[in-house]
């Protein structure tokens, strides 16, 4: 079966600073739970704020490196998951359930992709 990435991209500077409501985190556990139960979920995590990273970037031949925040980003990964779908709809439907589960005051893009196999 293949596998997807799915990216959960969050306005950064429009997120509750508290995070995730208790509610929140409850509602993502049971979905967690039932996505894992079901043989779908293979990894998943949140990512700390921009703040704590760092970019590396490649560009004409040399190396650098920018510590967070980074102030030009509007849309930032918060989070990932790796799942196992049978194909594309089904990790589709899963990503629609985890963002139908925010308060209305969340902005969230998922961005699903399928992981190529060699």
């Amino acid at each position: 079966m293949p596998r997807f990435l799915t990216l959960i991209r969050i306005d950064e500077k429009n997120a509750p600073a508290e995070g995730p409501s208790p509610e929140l985190m409850e509602r993502m556990g049971n979905l967690l739970e039932e996505i894992t139960k079901a043989g779908v979920m293979l990894d998943t995590a949140g990512l700390t704020p921009t703040s704590d990273g760092s970019r590396v970037t490649w560009e004409g031949g040399q190396l650098s490196v920018t510590d967070g925040p980074f102030t030009e980003s509007k849309e930032v990964i918060g989070g990932y998951s790796i799942s196992q779908c049978k194909d594309k709809a089904e990790a589709i439907e899963w990503t629609k359930r985890f963002l139908s589960l925010h308060e209305d005051y969340w902005t969230i893009t998922a961005e699903v992709r399928q992981i190529t196999e060699d």
